[in-house]
């Protein structure tokens, strides 16, 4: 503020010079208007009513000055604008009112005071340093550089002049970075050099508006939506700023409200190119993201994954609603069975918005849908961190729970049957593999082969001592370690085959008890 009171101080030209002079009685000629006279003839009397007139406008600027000194710039204000009535053509009234109206921050009228100060005496160099003043506060800094020119060609060693003319050199400069910086989609970098410009061109809507925009496309919508209001505050009618409202709700995902904004921004200024492509976006996208739902509740799972893949291109800036629709087909392609893009999608949604839980719990889903079960683990335990509910904990036991036993032997898989599978297709199952495997079949192959097989032999009969009983298979499958139940898993894989295939006249591969490879006792885990 001290620059500006600089440029608004000594607010009465002239100064405080006591009481006002007092008014001289009408002169006695005023009263003869029985007398057939023409009085306007009389330059004696004109002569005297212009003195009059002046020093009645002289009273009220001093008036002016009297609140002006008090800080009461609204009656300030008021005075000086009586003394203008008066004698429109006094440079130094012009002069004091721009003071007035820039310590009011109506800083246009003040402009329009100040120029027509520099109109009246070219040489009021008062008056040029505040018309600069306030063309620097509104943002023009070209026309702010030629009022301290003009002061200096009259004044070569004015120092105010001369740091004025820097501050506005300045101002051209963060203009020019934050002109590439946005063609570069370099945002951060354009509200660093509007936030500089602003600490001289503090009244400037253009570089407020340019800020906050740029806010908006960094996701910072609540400081966007501020500095909004705050100029809308100021002028309900600025297209600019209400596009930038609408442009927050919008990337917020609450597109009615924001159309309704950028039809208003469009009233204000038709030749809005900004809010009316952003209009068209906004209803192009909730178009398409309804033809989409519309399609995954009607059971249309491809037309509904293209229709949400067609939305994705309308708005890459649109955060929030790409990530729900990155979700949003995920969930579809997890319906068919494209497990890998739903991960992937899902990883996209998330990279938008780090707090999206629902993108959280269908990657999780879909990583325990791939047996990718620490990966799981780590979703749910994000979520469950986030939202502590019984169902996220729920969750994310089930995960901890398939992870412990996806570190154990899997005997599904060693028999080659799904884990729902029934006692018969276990029991058939059982009988391929073993016979498959079975070491005495394998008698001529080499050492290490023979020691392969007889390994998976052993296996095969583990895992149908345990799924063979439903015991074992219930416990196995609720992932308690066996051992640790104290269940004798100590078996004869020769016996067990045996019995499965019965006795005499069964399939028998009994070698040498002592060496031979068809006799194998172990014990399980």
């Amino acid at each position: 503020m001290g620059i500006l009171r600089r440029a608004a101080e000594g607010g009465a030209e002239g100064g405080m010079k006591g009481s006002h002079a007092s008014r001289l009685p009408p002169p006695l000629y005023s009263k003869m208007a029985t007398v057939d006279y023409d009085s306007s003839a009389d330059p004696e009397m004109d002569l005297t009513s212009d003195e009059e007139l002046e020093r009645e406008a002289e009273g009220f600027k001093e008036q002016g000055n009297a609140y002006y000194v008090k800080k009461d710039y609204a009656e300030a204000f008021n005075f000086y604008t009586k003394a203008i009535d008066l004698c429109p053509k006094n440079v130094s009234y012009y002069g004091n009112r721009a003071a007035t109206l820039m310590m009011l921050s109506r800083y246009r009228e003040a402009l329009e005071d100040s120029q027509q100060a520099v109109r009246l005496d070219d040489t009021f160099m008062k008056g040029h340093m505040r018309e600069g003043k306030c063309h620097l506060l509104l943002g023009n800094a070209m026309a702010a550089s030629r009022c301290f020119q003009k002061i200096l060609e009259l004044e070569t060693d004015n120092s105010q002049a001369q740091q004025e003319l820097k501050n506005a050199e300045s101002i051209l400069e963060f203009e020019r970075l934050a002109e590439i910086s946005f063609e570069k989609r370099d945002f951060r970098m354009v509200v660093f050099c509007m936030d500089r410009a602003l600490e001289s061109a503090s009244a400037c809507h253009r570089f407020k508006v340019l800020k906050a925009e740029c806010l908006a496309l960094l996701g910072r919508y609540p400081e966007a939506q501020s500095v909004a209001s705050d100029i809308l505050r100021m002028d309900s009618t600025n297209g600019d700023a209400l596009y930038v409202r609408g442009l927050c709700l919008y990337y917020e995902d609450c597109i009615d409200k924001a159309v309704q904004f950028f039809i208003q921004a469009l009233r204000m200024a038709p030749d809005h190119e900004k809010a009316r492509l952003a209009c068209r976006n906004a209803k192009a996208l909730k178009a398409k993201k309804e033809e989409g739902n519309k399609a995954f509740k009607e059971g249309s799972f491809e037309e509904a994954y293209d229709l949400y893949s067609e939305a994705l291109t309308i708005d890459p800036n649109n955060i929030k609603t790409n990530a729900k629709l990155y979700c949003n087909r995920a969930t579809v392609g997890s319906k068919l069975n494209k497990l890998e893009q739903a991960i992937e999608d899902c990883t996209k949604a998330i990279k938008l918005d780090e707090t999206y839980i629902k993108a959280y719990l269908r990657r999780a889903q879909c990583y325990m849908d791939t047996e990718l079960y620490e990966e799981a683990v780590r979703d749910y335990e994000k979520v469950y961190q986030t939202e502590k509910t019984k169902e996220h904990k729920n969750l994310l036991k089930n995960a901890q729970l398939e992870l412990k036993k996806s570190k154990r032997k899997d005997y599904y898989k060693v028999l080659g049957v799904d884990k729902n599978a029934t006692e018969d297709e276990i029991k058939k199952a059982y009988r391929k593999r073993a016979l498959m495997h079975h070491p005495d079949r394998h008698s001529g192959a080499s050492a290490e082969v023979q020691k392969e097989e007889e390994k998976k032999f052993k296996e095969v009969g583990e895992a149908f001592t345990v799924l063979s009983d439903p015991k074992k298979k219930s416990r196995y499958d609720s992932g308690h370690d066996l051992e640790d139940d104290d269940m004798n898993m100590d078996f004869d894989a020769n016996n067990i085959f045996k019995a499965f295939f019965g006795g005499p006249g069964g399939f028998s591969f009994e070698g040498n008890s002592s060496s031979g490879p068809g006799n194998f006792f172990f014990q399980f885990g």
